[in-house]
């Protein structure tokens, strides 16, 4: 089973008419073999949903979602509002949601296994800030994310989980983690995916870079053995530039 995927997280940018011209401009451009999933703004998730139906292997996210299923949350979205709309998956636990929004990994365990429940498959975010980096604690933090956020999950619950690994000083500011960098915590995150559930969940979980992947740079990420993709951000916004990214993949 192939891990490789790429995922665009467009946040939030682009009209609706915008938004269907860059998805019917990327599936022109490319010709993908993988997985590639269109982070696309609630207001779009129907829109964009209809144009990648047409289309082999792509696929759309929501850009987040509530823990409860239904109440007096003004403004969210839920897990069975995604389901019945045939949302395959869900963007959850990114740094922006993290940083502004002041989500945790207990709360984003919660998001998790609600979205497992109704058969979306989350994307789940971690990653580290630079002072953490600075310091060398880097694989303390994302691994002790991983464990609050995941780890309650059994095996066959896991199995549907998709990390993503955004070192947060990387999100937006043109500084890229070297292959090497990517690489390194990758390869820990797996290990500790490894004690935690076996060989088989481990060697089968895929797990994206995220932090300013470019086509210029894409190849010499994806080329490490345990980087499976990325999720992208500024550069899926372009259709040729998402469409390279998606070739080196």
């Amino acid at each position: 089973m192939s891990r490789k995927m790429v995922a665009g997280n467009w946040k939030m940018n682009t009209t609706p008419a915008e938004g269907r011209a860059l998805a019917q401009a990327i599936i022109e451009h490319a010709n993908p073999t993988v997985p590639i999933i269109f982070g696309v703004p609630a207001i779009q998730l129907l829109s964009i949903q209809d144009i990648a139906l047409e289309a082999a292997h792509f696929h759309v996210a929501a850009q987040n979602m509530h823990e409860q299923d239904s109440g007096a949350y003004t403004g969210e979205i839920s897990a069975p509002m995604l389901a019945d709309a045939g949302i395959e998956y869900v963007i959850l636990g990114h740094s922006e949601r993290r940083e502004y929004y002041g989500e945790n990994d207990e709360l984003i365990g919660k998001k998790v296994l609600n979205a497992l429940k109704h058969g979306i498959k989350p994307i789940y975010c971690c990653g580290e800030k630079l002072p953490v980096r600075e310091i060398g604690q880097q694989e303390e933090v994302v691994g002790q994310q991983l464990k609050t956020a995941l780890f309650e999950l059994d095996a066959d619950q896991f199995s549907k989980v998709t990390i993503a690994y955004e070192p947060v000083w990387a999100i937006g500011t043109g500084k890229t983690a070297s292959p090497e960098q990517a690489q390194a915590m990758h390869a820990y995150l797996r290990g500790l995916i490894n004690e935690n559930y076996g060989s088989k969940v481990a060697d089968q979980t895929t797990i994206l870079y995220g932090g300013s992947v470019k086509p210029v740079n894409a190849s010499d990420l994806f080329s490490q053995p345990d980087v499976d993709g990325g999720l992208v951000g500024g550069a899926s916004l372009k259709a040729e530039d998402f469409a390279a990214i998606i070739a080196a993949v």
